[in-house]
């Protein structure tokens, strides 16, 4: 008998002990929890000097900055009604204080209508001023009635150098208002755009720049626009550390004329050229450059005299002038020649230098481009 109580004894003890250690964390917790205070504070002090402008940048330049929105119209099969849906969103930034919004094309192409929501949550209805394709720029027009945003400040990027500072301002992935921080990584970049047109002269930086980033502002240090971001490099669509900007001094040539003519005139000369056709041509000759294989009648290049390829009686070939140089910047294809025609206005007299015959010839030339009248 007295075996029999020992033994239910220590059976109960073994479950209280066992009951107590399974217990133990939540009473610790408990007796803890009693006691439980919040942590004294460490005093942070100032923020760093570079913390303090960045922020200040942002809270300067956010306001300018735009969320857009676009929809697309698709018919209905059963119904053949025209449904909206939505296409997309960008980014975009005020560009004056007459309500125009600048972004990139390709934000807003083969889009029915667009949105244009404020850094206060003011949505308006954005029409559709002008776009340039080959410079990937756009403009559209809000109205809004009181509280206007602000212009950003335009800056320059002839005087860009590699290594400076820079900020992005934009609405990635639907993220409205987000900052990212890098450096100008190159310049003079050029990339084909999705739909295979080629653009010249980008900035190239490691600021993120993700998907909704397309067309929001490229900040310098002194919170002046330098560039609008257009396109990223990425396998797999995301941020791989090297984006690219449209340069503020593009953007500031293009605008204008955009918001007053609808779109973008080049100056040109009025000459045919076929880098592909030619390059057999000017191996030959052992020069290089654009050989000008007709000339439009009445055109700038008519008017001042070169003179273009033609074909013998007996299937040979006259070569035409070759030009290889603007104001004495080297051409040598028909990019380099567009490229260099952009720095310089409809009217303006630039000097081309010419191969012709085994010489070299000087030749003045007026630009042409017929401007729209604004009636």
């Amino acid at each position: 008998m007295h075996g029999f109580s020992l033994s239910r004894w220590l059976f109960w003890a073994a479950i209280a002990f066992l009951l107590f250690l399974s217990a133990r964390p939540w009473l610790e917790h408990w007796l803890i929890g009693l006691n439980a205070e919040s942590r004294v504070v460490t005093a942070r002090g100032n923020l760093a000097a570079d913390e303090l402008a960045t922020i200040e940048i942002f809270e300067r330049v956010s306001p300018s900055v735009v969320y857009i929105s676009t929809v697309s119209e698709v018919a209905l099969p059963w119904t053949r009604n025209l449904a909206e849906v939505r296409r997309g969103t960008g980014s975009g930034f005020v560009w004056d204080d007459q309500g125009h919004v600048v972004t990139n094309y390709h934000v807003i192409a083969g889009t029915a209508r667009a949105q244009v929501r404020l850094a206060d949550q003011r949505t308006y209805a954005a029409n559709l001023i002008g776009a340039s394709q080959e410079h990937d720029l756009a403009v559209l027009r809000i109205e809004v009635p009181i509280a206007a945003p602000q212009p950003v400040l335009i800056g320059t990027s002839e005087d860009l150098r590699v290594g400076q500072s820079v900020f992005a301002i934009g609405n990635p992935f639907g993220l409205d208002y987000s900052l990212t921080t890098g450096v100008v990584s190159a310049l003079d970049r050029t990339i084909l755009s999705e739909d295979g047109t080629e653009i010249r002269r980008l900035i190239q930086t490691d600021a993120a720049i993700n998907p909704g980033n397309s067309g929001g502002p490229l900040i310098d240090s002194a919170g002046r626009l330098i560039g609008v971001n257009t396109a990223i490099f990425s396998p797999t669509g995301g941020f791989s550390g090297i984006g690219f900007s449209v340069p503020v001094d593009t953007v500031n040539r293009v605008v204008p004329q955009l918001i007053a003519y609808g779109r973008y005139i080049r100056p040109r000369l009025g000459i045919f050229a076929d880098d592909d056709a030619s390059r057999a041509v000017l191996k030959q000759l052992g020069v290089s450059g654009v050989l000008v294989l007709r000339i439009e009648s009445g055109s700038p290049a008519d008017r001042a005299g070169l003179r273009a390829t033609r074909l013998t009686s007996g299937g040979g070939i006259i070569p035409g002038d070759i030009i290889q140089s603007v104001n004495g910047r080297e051409v040598t294809d028909m990019g380099d020649l567009i490229e260099i025609l952009e720095d310089y206005q409809i009217g303006e007299v630039v000097q081309l230098s010419v191969w012709r015959s085994g010489q070299s010839l000087q030749m003045p030339v007026t630009l042409g481009g017929q401007l729209p009248r604004l009636d």
